[in-house]
């Protein structure tokens, strides 16, 4: 009788379906040494879309969605108005943005595989962690350092 929580699905009276684990038949064939190299090149061409999308999303679409709002308020004269338009539009080209992001990891996912790496989970948090980290340190220096709020005390800053 199977009655450990983690064999049946989390039930006692069986297994949900869908809920088995996996188990392929064979191992599949290895492709040629040229179609793995091609795939390893179209997972690094994958990889530097993914970086280049999670770049947008912290600097360039942040910054169309003020120019949009602005835009909207210099035309109509509604600041309620160019603030919701920019949320609203904030909101779907960033969510569009992670939409493309996560079918992109998931086909790096499969080319890799493709390329003969055991690849079983993808890079795209890792790559989304990273980017915050350093889009967070370049926008902290260029506050700090080249923008800099300085002192009211310090010669060439007067109010």
């Amino acid at each position: 009788m199977r009655s450990d929580p983690s064999d049946n699905g989390g039930l006692f009276v069986g297994r949900r379906p869908g809920t088995a684990p996996i188990r392929f038949r064979a191992l599949p064939q290895r492709g040629s040494d040229a179609r793995q190299r091609i795939d390893r090149h179209l997972a690094n061409l994958l990889f530097a879309a993914m970086v280049v999308g999670s770049v947008l999303c912290w600097g360039p679409i942040p910054l169309a969605c003020l120019w949009a709002s602005a835009q909207v308020n210099y035309l109509l004269g509604s600041v309620s108005f160019a603030v919701l338009i920019a949320l609203v539009l904030l909101f779907v080209l960033l969510f569009g943005m992670l939409m493309i992001l996560r079918r992109l990891d998931d086909a790096w996912i499969l080319v890799r595989r493709a390329a003969g790496y055991d690849q079983r989970s993808g890079a795209l948090g890792r790559i989304f962690g990273a980017t915050a980290a350093i889009c967070a340190a370049a926008f902290s220096f260029w506050f700090v350092v080249i923008h800099g709020p300085g002192s009211s005390a310090a010669p060439g800053n007067k109010p």
